[in-house]
């Protein structure tokens, strides 16, 4: 899988996660369905974050040109995870949960268009193949090991850890 470049390997994430984004936004109530989608997408998508984060953001920090676009999607992944935070010790039942849900689908759907049409172009220009591929492994190492660790942890608010 390391043969495959970085960009592709992250719209196959994306694309994995707006199937999921669907099939949440499909359940009803407290359903196992629901809890049992919203905590894949939670565990997936935290995952994907941190991997991406070490392997492109990471050297995309490092260019003055891409630089911007790396801290603005790194402040983007920090929304989406309070969010997931915050849906997560919600009742999954109440009519308020379905409505932050698709608030936070909307904010992440709006990250990973921005990510595939924008900001991807631009890093892409600026690397080389042997680059792609270097980062790619990078997030292919990361990934396995950041799922595991979000899988293992309840999602907290930043309040609940001072």
């Amino acid at each position: 899988m390391a043969e495959t470049k970085i960009f592709a390997r992250l719209k196959a994430d994306h694309d994995r996660h707006r199937k999921l984004l669907d099939q949440i936004d499909e359940t009803k109530g407290d359903s196992s369905e629901r809890e049992k989608l919203f905590e894949a997408f939670r565990v997936e998508v935290t995952a994907h974050a941190a991997s991406e984060e070490m392997s492109l953001y990471a050297t995309m920090l490092g260019k003055p040109d891409l630089r911007e676009d790396a801290q603005h999607s790194v402040s983007e992944h920090k929304e989406i995870d309070d969010m997931l935070t915050e849906l997560y010790e919600m009742d999954f039942a109440s009519t308020g949960w379905l409505t932050r849900f698709r608030t936070m689908k909307h904010r992440y759907l709006h990250h990973i268009d921005e990510e595939e049409e924008e900001m991807f172009p631009e890093a892409e220009e600026g690397l080389s193949e042997a680059k792609k591929k270097e980062l790619a492994a990078i997030f292919e190492k990361e990934k396995p090991k950041e799922k595991a660790k979000a899988a293992a942890e309840e999602p907290s608010s930043e309040d609940d850890k001072e």
